[in-house]
Parts: C-alpha cells; sequence; structure tokens
C-alpha cells in the first residue's frame, strides 16, 4: 500500500522520513530545520514529510509550553509548506480539529495516548488526507487491526502506522521489534518512532526525559527488522527545546543517522513490497 503526497510516493518500496522539531517553538526554528531536512533528503533521494505540532496537549505538566495554537500555528506550517515545497504532518486531538488542519497540511497524525478515540479516528479519516497513527504504548500491536478498520470503513486506506514503544512498569518504555514485523502484516506501512522510543515518561518530576544516546541503535535495529520509515524528532540545541529536548537529535547527528538508515534499508528492503 502506498500514496502519493505532493509528487513523493510513501509505501513499503522505499525507505522515508518524518522529522522535524517537536513542537512549533518559532517561525525560524522550523524553516531552518526544514531546510536542513529538505536538502538532506534530496541529496540521498529519500522521502521526506516534515513534522511539527502547533499543540502538545497532552504534556506532563500545566506549565509546559504547549506551542502556538490552532491558528498561529496553521499560519506557521502552511508559510513553511508553501516556502519548501514539502508535506506536512501535524497532530490532532480532536474531532474539531480535523477538517480546518486538513486544509493545511498533507498528513494528520493521532497521537498515541488517543489512537482508541473513535470519534477522532472516524473525523480524521473522512477529510481523505493520509492518517498517521502512533500505536499506543499500552496497547498489542495486533490490536491495531481496530484501528485501521475504523479509518478504512469510510473509504480512506492512506493508513500510516508507528511503532513507538511500550510501557515498562513506571516511566520507561522498552521497544519490542515484532511489533514492526506484525503491524506489518497487515499490509500499511509501518514507522518507528526512535525519539520517542526512548523518552522517560514523567521521569524529571513536571516533564518527560529521554535518552536520545539510544536513538540511533534502535533506528538502525527498527530498519532492519523491515520498517519502512522513521519517525525523528529533531532541533538545531535539542538541551535548549523547549519539548521533548532530551529524547530530540541535533540536526548532525540526525543526518548522520538518516544516512545510515537508507543504506541499511537498502540491503534489507523487501522486493517485492508495493
Amino acid at each position: 500500500m502506498s500514496f502519493q503526497v505532493l509528487g513523493q510516493e510513501i509505501g513499503r518500496r522505499r525507505l522515508f522520513v518524518i522529522a522535524g522539531p517537536c513542537v512549533i517553538e518559532s517561525e525560524q526554528i522550523v524553516f531552518e530545520v526544514a531546510r536542513f531536512l529538505k536538502d538532506l533528503c534530496a541529496r540521498l533521494r529519500i522521502p521526506f514529510i516534515f513534522k511539527s505540532s502547533y499543540d502538545k496537549a497532552n504534556r506532563t505538566s500545566l506549565g509546559s509550553f504547549r506551542g502556538p495554537g490552532l491558528e498561529e500555528g496553521l499560519a506557521v506550517l502552511a508559510a513553511l509548506r508553501d516556502k519548501y515545497q514539502i508535506p506536512v504532518l501535524t497532530d490532532i486531538h480532536s474531532a474539531a480539529e480535523a477538517e480546518p488542519v486538513s486544509r493545511v497540511v498533507d498528513i494528520l497524525q493521532i497521537p498515541a495516548f488517543l489512537a482508541r478515540q473513535t470519534d477522532l479516528l472516524l473525523a480524521a479519516a473522512k477529510t481523505g488526507k493520509p492518517v498517521n497513527v502512533k500505536k499506543p504504548q499500552f496497547l498489542s500491536p495486533r490490536d491495531m487491526a481496530h484501528v485501521i478498520e475504523k479509518i478504512s470503513r469510510t473509504g480512506n486506506e492512506r493508513i500510516l502506522l508507528t511503532e513507538r514503544g511500550a510501557q515498562f512498569g513506571y516511566n520507561n518504555l522498552v521497544v519490542d521489534m515484532r511489533a514492526i514485523a506484525i503491524m506489518s502484516d497487515f499490509g500499511y506501512p509501518v514507522v518507528f518512532d526512535a525519539t520517542h522510543s526512548v523518552q522517560l515518561p514523567g521521569a524529571m518530576g513536571a516533564s518527560s526525559g529521554g535518552e536520545r544516546r539510544f536513538v540511533p541503535p534502535l533506528a538502525r535495529a527498527a530498519v532492519a527488522a523491515g520498517a519502512h520509515g522513521v519517525f525523528i524528532e529533531t532541533h538545531p540545541d535539542p538541551d535548549k527545546a523547549l519539548c521533548d529536548g532530551p529524547n530530540s537529535l541535533p540536526l548532525e547527528d540526525t543526518a548522520r543517522l538518516i544516512e545510515e538508515l537508507a543504506q541499511i534499508f537498502e540491503i534489507v528492503r523487501d522486493p517485492n513490497a508495493t
């Protein structure tokens, strides 16, 4: 299963990358990251989708930075898409957001904590835009069949499934690489969220921690295990990022990693993939 987004094929035959800063902090930062990633992926001939959020509604603390909000955030994403001519992905958190957001971005993302919200899934699917659903930390990969059914019943088959780790006790996630093969059996492209998989939820008290040093080995393992795409949150200075800095990668590290992942994908890719 594959689909076209702004002339790029997103599917199972070629590695694709979803990347960008966790949240829109400023127009300057998102434009800098988008330009860097576009040039990198163009050089490597890898389809690229820019990701950033206008609102992070599921923050640990009431005082956590959430982003500029719907109206201002969509204006930034629209300007970025127009300037760089690259596909854009962002999260939605309620059914009411689906239609206005779909007028601006190319792919709607359902956050992991909301992946069982039927009304949200149906609203996203009915826009006709591709839908990327993050597998919840508490859900079996086999249970994603029910998520797929909800979306596909609307006639929308442009679906991405993203693995982002499973809850392991308190403040910790682990990745079961079997999930990639299990979800791949459904026939849709499977993405590995390399940076959220190393998150330590709530580990810093009022915010989540993370161990970014594990991003490269897990990403390499996931692509070797059959992931078709990789999701990476990256920032010019992650230690100063306003959201998810501990698990985000610096731009230069992201470049090296994507180069490695492209090589691994070519070694293990399925020549019969569609």
